[in-house]
């Protein structure tokens, strides 16, 4: 297994672009595009994009950004676009890119970890707390996590 961050090495930034647009096409294909371009070129710690290669095979993605589309502005930085492949899902992989967005926000002085979602008992089993709904604004809205970084 190898984590890849578009930051660290820009070469996988087209098949980044490609794999998140693939993945989440609910979302608008130039705001992937728009953001992993900038993402390289950053002042900041953020935003940050992951991919996870088993072998040559991408299976899964994350990013790590300043707000995932919702209303708490004052909770930052937000792990999203989570996402692994069908067939490696149940071995924990995911765990794999929370722990990366977690080391990084930790080397971003963050002392918080948050997210929006809609599972209800994947993110508590990596120490992700339930604090309340946020609002979407396209009307819909999702439950929030944190995790306190040590």
């Amino acid at each position: 297994m190898k984590i890849i961050s578009v930051r660290e090495d820009p070469s996988y930034k087209a098949k980044a672009i490609a794999y998140f647009q693939a993945k989440w096409k609910s979302v608008l294909p130039i705001i992937y595009e728009d953001c992993i371009s900038h993402s390289t070129e950053s002042r900041n710690p953020l935003p940050q994009w992951y991919l996870l290669k088993k072998g040559d095979e991408i299976i899964g993605c994350a990013g790590l950004i300043t707000n995932d589309f919702i209303s708490r502005g004052d909770l930052y930085p937000w792990v999203c676009a989570v996402f692994i492949e069908k067939k490696y899902r149940g071995n924990a992989y995911g765990a794999l890119l929370l722990e990366k967005a977690k080391t990084d926000a930790k080397e971003g002085g963050f002392a918080h970890l948050y997210l929006c979602t809609e599972h209800v008992g994947y993110y508590e089993k990596y120490g992700f707390t339930y604090i309340g709904q946020g609002y979407h604004p396209w009307g819909e809205e999702s439950r929030i996590y944190e995790l306190e970084l040590e």
